[in-house]
């Protein structure tokens, strides 16, 4: 079993050898929007996994996944030349899903930022429904002195008197 580092930069030389062949070998029309943009080699460096993209429509990503299924034989012959492996890896394409999601995600971060705008307008223009500061405060000293006058009663010591 190989390493992991191994396998990574086995991916990266068939990224670039699939790409390269794309370009070159396969003379199919329906190859010439395709981008790689991953590949993945099991640590056993006995399958890859091609990741790509296609430039346009439905039917030319069937077009295209078609024509990739089609020369897949051709391109792991050739990835099996230039790379200095005991073994040829199986080539299996994957339509690569992260344009497509990452677009919908900017879609629903361009109206979540709309929505914001909205509720930022609608704060500026809001009103409060009573008071400004609805909590009660604690009172000042200065208060407390002027009440504390009122309440306190005079003691003149008496206490006898005050049973009687």
């Amino acid at each position: 079993m190989a390493d992991p580092a191994r396998a990574a930069r086995m991916a990266q030389r068939i990224k670039v050898v699939v790409a390269q062949a794309l370009g070159k070998i396969i003379k199919d029309p329906r190859v010439e929007n395709i981008t790689i943009t991953d590949a993945r080699v099991t640590n056993d460096l006995q399958h890859a996994t091609l990741y790509y993209t296609v430039f346009g429509d439905e039917a030319a990503k069937a077009d295209a996944a078609e024509a990739l299924n089609s020369a897949r034989g051709a391109i792991r012959k050739e990835v099996g030349r230039n790379l200095t492996a005991r073994l040829t890896p199986t080539v299996e394409f994957v339509a690569d899903e992260i344009p497509v999601n990452a677009s919908h995600l900017e879609e629903v971060l361009r109206e979540a930022r709309a929505k914001d705008a909205e509720v930022a307008e609608l704060a500026k223009r809001a009103k409060y429904a009573g008071d400004a500061d609805p909590y009660k405060k604690p009172a000042d000293a200065d208060d407390l002195d002027d009440h504390a006058d009122e309440d306190v009663t005079e003691y003149d010591g008496d206490e006898d008197a005050d049973k009687n």
